[in-house]
């Protein structure tokens, strides 16, 4: 497979139709069975990355470009089928890291979905139009109800234990019993019955919100879609403003945008990430934010950003470790933490920093060991100091003759919580919370000796030491199993409090990661590698651990 791209715009969808009827926009599902991103057919509206990677993008166009919307219905364009779920010989002919960052990248986008109708007040309605199985009804309880057709066989089902012998990839079983608050019993049985469950019954046990017959379905959806419009408080008079394209030089080993440069060293399996912070002053307001559109700094530093992360992910699973530098000049990027937290209550500032908070997470959840660097030059400062707290370790040159210094602002105390619902800060500091209460009000800037007593720096190395202390780090870390460092990283990254997001993918990072590799799942007979063929079943392994 060539290397996979992950950006798109509405009018390359294959497989979504994104339409727009004042406070209302619908995305209908309609999966076109040859457009697929391998070599499998996408039958009864499954779907592979390439429809969630239209999904997503479609997701950021209705925040930032259609702010007038209120409600998205999330439907299928198909007859007789809502969607089958993630395609089943897609999963099969993968690799094990395949499938295990398309799981990582599905939730994301679900809990998009969920950020937005936290965030945003945009809110989300499932008209399940058909059969709804697996991924599809995992993409249904993302959404803040679910409107399920009572036809006599349209059905709601998790199939994935008893069909593949693999648990649902995209949080349904964490979502069903957290989320929707399922009874345990009822969520076993449904989790467990291939066929699924339907109508009133679906709707009794907590699976769907509503239930409607086929002659009263679309009058129900319209009016439920209107009363949910009703109550949002997103704007109705306001202008988007479009996501143009980012443009970005692609060469063997290097990806360079405007504000990141991802260079790939694939003898030595390192990446070095760089993030450049803005060349010109921060905007007056938020008018001038919309005037400046896309090309405002942190929103395209970051969707860049983004875009490199997703790259390392899918394209270079061999690149264990990322270098994150950062440059530029630090008083600029203060004042873009500045201009942010002042405007915060306008609806654009609002989505960028929905979207930042998204990225800085996509950072946290990816399976790669992160050595932030400080040196001379560096702005780690407020926003850009976030990314040095997702890194795993942070060094910082102590070399007496230039300054180096790190600096906190508003943007480190709140605006952009990970996935345990804690700051980084917070969750670096959990055993002492008196060092946050010292930090808000003592924020720097800190040399290195400072960053350092202030637990802001991991190792301060001297000029002489500074070359072999990275590179020794660099070498230790190529020299552990990839698999042990995953595990490692995703068990340490998370302190605190355990929340839906954390369950989700700290269940995908071990138990989903476990599962997909056991011969009961995809050995010579496992389930997964045998579903679709008629006249064998799978031969398991009855033994439990």
């Amino acid at each position: 497979m060539s290397a996979i791209e992950f950006e798109t715009q509405p009018d390359r969808y294959k497989h979504w139709k994104l339409s727009f009827d004042g406070p209302v926009a619908t995305l209908a599902m309609d999966v076109v069975e040859d457009g697929g991103l391998g070599d499998y057919v996408l039958k009864l509206n499954s779907y592979d990355l390439g429809v969630d990677i239209e999904l997503a993008d479609a997701l950021n166009r209705i925040r930032f470009e259609h702010p007038e919307t209120r409600v998205v219905v999330l439907t299928s364009a198909k007859d007789r089928i809502f969607c089958s779920g993630a395609n089943i010989y897609m999963l099969g002919s993968s690799t094990h890291a395949f499938k295990v960052n398309f799981c990582k990248y599905t939730n994301e986008t679900r809990l998009a979905i969920e950020d937005a109708s936290d965030c945003s007040d945009l809110k989300f309605i499932c008209a399940v139009n058909g059969p709804c199985a697996g991924g599809g009804y995992e993409l249904a309880l993302a959404c803040d109800e679910i409107l399920l057709v009572d036809d006599g066989s349209s059905t709601v089902s998790l199939p994935e234990v008893p069909l593949l012998g693999v648990l649902p990839g995209t949080g349904g079983l964490t979502r069903v019993v957290d989320k929707r608050m399922v009874r345990r019993d009822r969520a076993d049985f449904f989790s467990t019955v291939a066929e699924g469950i339907r109508g009133k019954r679906a709707k009794k046990w907590g699976l769907v919100d509503h239930v409607a017959p086929l002659s009263k379905f679309d009058d129900f959806l319209a009016k439920r879609a209107n009363e949910l419009a009703a109550g949002s408080s997103r704007p109705q008079d306001a202008e988007g403003i479009a996501l143009a394209p980012l443009e970005v030089q692609v060469e063997e080993s290097s990806r360079t945008y405007r504000y990141v440069t991802l260079e790939m060293d694939r003898d030595q399996r390192v990446a070095r990430l760089t993030v450049r912070g803005p060349q010109q002053g921060a905007p007056a307001d938020a008018a001038a934010i919309h005037a400046e559109g896309a090309n405002f700094w942190p929103l395209r530093a970051f969707r860049e950003l983004d875009d490199a992360v997703l790259h390392l992910r899918f394209n270079e699973d061999q690149l264990g470790t990322v270098l994150l530098r950062v440059e530029g000049d630090a008083a600029k990027v203060k004042a873009y933490d500045e201009l942010l937290e002042r405007e915060k209550d306008n609806w654009l500032v609002r989505e960028i920093r929905a979207l930042l908070k998204r990225v800085l997470k996509r950072v946290d959840l990816t399976a790669r060991s992160v050595l932030a660097l400080v040196e001379p030059g560096s702005a780690f400062v407020g926003l850009l100091f976030e990314l040095a707290l997702a890194a795993d370790r942070i060094y910082m040159l102590d070399d007496p003759d230039r300054d180096n210094t790190v600096e906190l602002s508003d943007a480190n105390f709140g605006a952009y919580p990970m996935s345990n619902g804690l700051t980084r800060l917070s969750t670096r500091f959990l055993g002492e919370p008196e060092r946050v209460e010292t930090l808000s009000s003592e924020r720097g800037p800190f040399d290195p000796q400072g960053a350092l007593d202030a637990g802001l720096a991991t190792f301060a190395p001297d000029d002489l030491d500074w070359d072999d202390e990275v590179r020794l780090a660099v070498e230790e870390r190529a020299s552990l199993s990839p698999d042990a460092l995953t595990g490692m990283e995703a068990n340490l990254r998370f302190a605190g409090p355990e929340t839906l997001e954390t369950k989700i993918f700290g269940r995908l990072s071990a138990w989903q990661n476990w599962i997909f590799q056991r011969p009961n799942a995809v050995g010579e007979r496992g389930a997964l590698t045998l579903y679709g063929q008629a006249g064998t079943r799978p031969d398991f392994d009855w033994r439990r651990t």
